[in-house]
């Protein structure tokens, strides 16, 4: 299963609720100006007990905006809040950081079950809800990759759209690859550890990710590489390294990496060359592996590795 973000988790738990037969409403972050905490598409999901989970504003607005949940479950009907700091209401709220957003409310949608298969599936989706009557469809995933506001058949509707998480896939289940499998959960990317060495790929040492005690052509070939896969390899070892680079390499990978020296990546760019992959792709790759910040322990290369794979994710 993909690695929960805290938007994921909000649509996991609330779907849960509903299906125990509890009230839930699904509050969403539907546009923001300025400075808001809380990006478009945020999700806060509130149970009929005020127990929620999720996060639309970080924190500013969430008591408020559980209260209009709870009255919204006895009421029905949708609910389009607006919060600024130009209101009076703001600042008892909380959101004096200089920001304003819109929050809808709907009931806990009953299509959530799709989403979530979908998302489990790596396959993108998009949902839209009308703001004015919450009138809701899924539509194809190139229909956006960006959640916003679009005026359709006269009306204002929200297009959320739902992409596969980030996976990031380290080959080498080395030190430095403990540092960074825990960094890269903790920011929510779906972490696979791929060693052929059963001594290193241990569960125990990896309990966070997904372990893969395969030769990485093997494991790449199962996982399906796409556009939303970072590789970086970390063992030093060409058998083991050489075929997993030209496996992303082959792919549309947003993020390919290999750890070493200048000198042993100019030796590994000449073997690549020999198994017969071109300048172009061989430019792909970040070596050595991480933003140049002068890391020296495990811990502090796996840093400059995965801010380097934040980066390229944002480009």
């Amino acid at each position: 299963m993909p690695a929960p973000t805290i938007q994921h988790e909000s649509l996991r738990a609330g779907y849960s609720w509903l299906c125990e037969g509890r009230g839930v409403v699904l509050a969403t972050v539907v546009r923001i100006w300025g400075s808001a905490p809380c990006g478009v598409g945020s999700h806060l999901a509130v149970r009929d007990d005020g127990h929620f989970v999720g996060s639309v504003s970080g924190g500013c607005v969430e008591g408020e905006v559980i209260a209009e949940a709870l009255d919204l479950m006895e009421r029905g009907g949708v609910r389009l809040l607006e919060y600024g700091v130009e209101d009076a209401k703001a600042w008892e709220v909380g959101l004096a950081c200089g920001g304003k957003l819109s929050v809808y409310l709907e009931k806990m949608p009953s299509d959530t079950g799709d989403l979530l298969q979908d998302f489990d599936a790596r396959k993108p989706v998009v949902r839209g809800v009308c703001l004015e009557d919450g009138a809701a469809r899924l539509f194809p995933p190139d229909k956006t990759q960006n959640s916003r506001i679009e005026e359709m058949d006269g009306k204002q509707w929200f297009l959320r759209a739902y992409l596969p998480p980030i996976r990031l896939m380290i080959v080498g289940a080395v030190h430095i690859a403990q540092s960074l499998s825990l960094m890269a959960t903790e920011s929510g990317y779906d972490v696979v550890i791929i060693d052929p060495r059963e001594g290193f790929a241990s569960p125990e040492r990896f309990a966070e990710a997904d372990v893969r005690i395969e030769w990485p052509e093997d494991a790449l070939d199962a996982l399906k590489l796409d556009s939303r896969c970072g590789l970086v390899v970390l063992t030093h070892d060409p058998k083991i390294d050489d075929p997993a680079l030209v496996k992303a390499l082959s792919c549309d990978c947003f993020y390919v990496a290999a750890l070493g020296s200048i000198r042993t990546h100019a030796a590994r760019l000449e073997r690549l060359r020999g198994m017969g992959v071109g300048e172009e792709k061989l430019e792909r790759i970040n070596g050595p592996a991480g933003l140049p910040i002068g890391s020296a322990t495990p811990a502090e290369i796996a840093v400059s590795i995965l801010a380097q794979m934040v980066e390229h994710s944002h480009r």
